[in-house]
């Protein structure tokens, strides 16, 4: 299964994206994380429902700096990721 995910709060300059890149890799799930010119972080990801689940839900609290008001979350195509990345 395949999710995008946009992260709304103050979720920019407090290693939002890194963190969320290392829990991606613990669950074994690929995609991407990005900042967003509008603040939000945008994130694909792809996996084991079970994995892909567990990174959604964590998005909602994200790392310990961060304050997360709420999330955004449709399905989309599987895409073959490998990895998951962070992009710019």
């Amino acid at each position: 299964m395949r999710y995008r995910v946009v992260v709304t709060g103050r979720v920019q300059g407090v290693w939002f994206r890194e963190s969320c890149r290392e829990h991606a890799e613990r669950l074994g799930v690929s995609g991407w994380v990005r900042n967003r010119a509008d603040g939000a972080v945008e994130i694909e990801v792809e996996g084991a429902e079970d994995a892909v689940s567990q990174l959604v839900s964590w998005c909602r609290l994200g790392p310990p700096a961060a304050e997360v008001d709420g999330i955004e979350l449709d399905e989309l195509p599987v895409s073959g990721d490998r990895a998951f990345r962070v992009t710019r």
